[in-house]
């Protein structure tokens, strides 16, 4: 397989996946979307019927939702060895998830003022913000990735989260997360996709 096609918006989601093309480095075409016209338009509801970026085609591929993109990539382009090996596969797979389940909904419920009491918290799959907050804090702390010492496909999606966190108030500053997305930060393929998305902002409209 060789067609790969980046559906996006520069202020989304979308540099999740921006960085995750650079640290693969794979080739791919770009489709810049607007929130208000192209992304509710037949030809992308077929591609994702949420009407949200980022998503990816690859060949007749589609994969939707930013972790698991991340994975789909790491696996289908192995030379760029952000795939999990035996031995990190359990916090590997363990961190995304969580990243993108527990933690997600525990700071979207924090930025709408939704605030579970003690019995809600027992369906709630985060339990409250604080909770999320310190398990996020322990996988980062005495290592330097989310699989120890090595950079893999978890780190781009757990780090998006830590680095967009600390940057908008979602995520409080603590030493072990500024110190992480620090070291993310430092990383070309980082630098490279954020110059390119932040080249593209002028030109696109703002999610209403």
């Amino acid at each position: 397989m060789t067609g790969l096609t980046f559906y996006t918006n520069p202020m989304s989601r979308g540099q999740i996946i921006r960085w995750m093309l650079e640290e693969v480095g794979a080739p791919y075409e770009q489709v810049l979307l607007d929130y208000d016209t192209t992304m509710k338009g037949e030809d992308y509801l077929a591609i994702n019927p949420m009407g949200k970026v980022p998503a990816i085609k690859h060949d007749d591929y589609v994969v939707t939702e930013c972790a698991a993109i991340c994975a789909y990539l790491a696996e289908t382009f192995p030379e760029a060895e952000l795939a999990p090996k035996d031995h990190e596969r359990a916090d590997y797979y363990r961190w995304l998830f969580f990243a993108a389940g527990p933690l997600e909904q525990a700071i979207t419920d924090k930025s709408l003022g939704l605030t579970p009491n003690e019995e809600q918290e027992r369906s709630a799959g985060y339990g409250n913000y604080e909770k999320a907050v310190a398990a996020l804090e322990g996988a980062v702390s005495g290592r330097d990735y989310i699989c120890g010492d090595r950079f893999t496909a978890a780190d781009v999606y757990v780090g998006s989260q830590i680095d967009w966190g600390l940057q908008f108030g979602t995520v409080p500053s603590r030493p072990a997360f500024e110190a992480y997305a620090g070291r993310l930060r430092e990383r070309e393929a980082y630098k490279r996709a954020k110059e390119i998305d932040l080249a593209l902002m002028p030109e696109q409209p703002a999610a209403s």
